[in-house]
């Protein structure tokens, strides 16, 4: 009997930068150069936009790319959920999303964040003095320690937000999805609602799939109604907020309040150790600090990618979009655009070209960009004060994920 050998297909471009496991070893950046240069791209189901002026255009657009009309998630949440998560914040469009995101900016202006600096350098100089080998594992206590005074969720429970947002970007990476932080010292309604927690794998973004934090939630918003204090949770309970609303207001902030940051983090440190040049460079200059973070967060980019739905018939880089088509901005290629930016792949802590792309665009402009970006400062000055240079001590373990430029474990000794 003949053998007949079966190659198989050439994987393309578009194949790896979907491909969650592509990103266990890095993000496909000459994929991205190569797509970047077709402008808009169809993939699978969805249009694929990867010039920092198209996702721009896309971005500060609304009445034409909707975040509402499919949310904001590549994957279409199931029809019975979407009405429910259309509800939050991220997945709004002006006005509604002006109404939500109203009620929360007093929490993040320069004068509320700089209240917060002495506190967020205090304890970033306790994590990186006590750095135990693993700095994304270390670093990650930062954003909890700040959205937990922020948000008004009591410190000793600050491990469920950790927990759920693991469950939340890990639906791709099963030592994620499955993690799970002590409980020793966590207050009665985090043990309770703990009780609910599922084991049956259900979809984070569903009303069902997160039982137990829409019960800490609640429990914690009637202690606020009782006892109020100076935080987000408190505010809340004094606004016209539906039910909704306010548990997805509740499950973006526990999620995406920490996740991008503990990713930016370490990050940021992976740039620095993969450009010694650039560590000295800063080491010896502490002015580029301010710089420096902007250029980790550019060549790193936290949050790959992103979700809008064409509300009506149009066009983008010469390319007809139809009414109801996907569109998908891909941050992590913009960032990197060689018409934007001189010498893209090169981490230079003192470049000052046009912002990135990190922090989104137009409506959406991440409410909490100037409080992340007082964390990134005072961790990497408590970097640089050490008597020492951190160094590679293993391999970096990346999580796998199409989403989240994620670092689950970046071990580390100073020199």
């Amino acid at each position: 009997m003949k053998h007949v050998r079966i190659r198989s297909m050439p994987r393309t471009d578009a194949d790896l930068i979907v491909d969650p496991d592509t990103y266990t070893s890095g993000v496909p950046h000459d994929a991205l150069t190569r797509l970047r240069e077709r402008d808009v791209v169809r993939i699978d189901d969805f249009w694929a936009v990867f010039r920092h002026d198209d996702v721009r255009t896309v971005l500060r657009t609304p009445a034409v790319f909707s975040s509402h009309r499919g949310a904001t998630q590549i994957r279409d949440p199931r029809p019975a959920d979407l009405a429910y998560v259309q509800r939050m914040m991220l997945n709004q469009d002006p006005p509604s999303h002006t109404r939500l995101r109203r009620m929360l900016t007093s929490a993040f202006t320069p004068r509320a964040v700089a209240r917060l600096e002495d506190g967020i350098r205090e304890n970033a100089r306790s994590i990186v003095a006590g750095l135990t080998g693993d700095f994304a594992a270390d670093v990650a206590d930062l954003p909890l320690l700040t959205l937990a005074d922020v948000f008004g969720v009591p410190r000793c429970d600050r491990a469920l937000l950790y927990d759920w947002s693991n469950r939340v970007i890990g639906f791709q990476d099963a030592e994620y999805a499955l993690s799970s932080s002590s409980t020793e010292g966590m207050t009665g309604m985090a043990l309770a609602a703990l009780e609910l927690r599922p084991s049956d794998g259900r979809d984070p973004r569903a009303r069902d799939g997160m039982p137990d934090l829409h019960a800490y939630a609640h429990a914690l918003a009637e202690h606020k109604r009782s006892s109020p204090g100076d935080d987000v949770l408190s505010n809340l309970m004094r606004e016209d907020i539906s039910p909704e609303e306010f548990e997805n207001l509740f499950w973006l902030f526990s999620v995406a309040g920490n996740e991008t940051l503990r990713n930016g983090i370490p990050g940021g440190l992976i740039a620095l150790l993969s450009h010694p040049d650039q560590y000295e460079r800063l080491r010896a200059d502490r002015s580029l600090l301010p710089t420096a973070v902007e250029e980790m967060l550019r060549w790193w980019t936290p949050v790959m990618h992103f979700r809008r739905t064409a509300v009506r018939d149009t066009s983008l880089a010469g390319q007809e979009i139809r009414a109801g088509d996907k569109v998908v901005v891909w941050f992590s290629s913009a960032n990197r655009d060689e018409r934007v930016f001189t010498e893209p792949d090169r981490f230079d802590v003192g470049r000052r070209e046009a912002d990135h792309l990190s922090f989104g665009h137009g409506p959406h402009f991440c409410l909490g960009a100037q409080l992340a970006r007082t964390q990134m400062r005072a961790v990497f000055d408590a970097v640089l004060d050490l008597p020492g240079r951190l160094e590679l001590d293993g391999e970096v373990s990346r999580l796998r994920s199409n989403f989240q430029n994620g670092v689950k474990h970046l071990p580390v000794r100073l020199r």
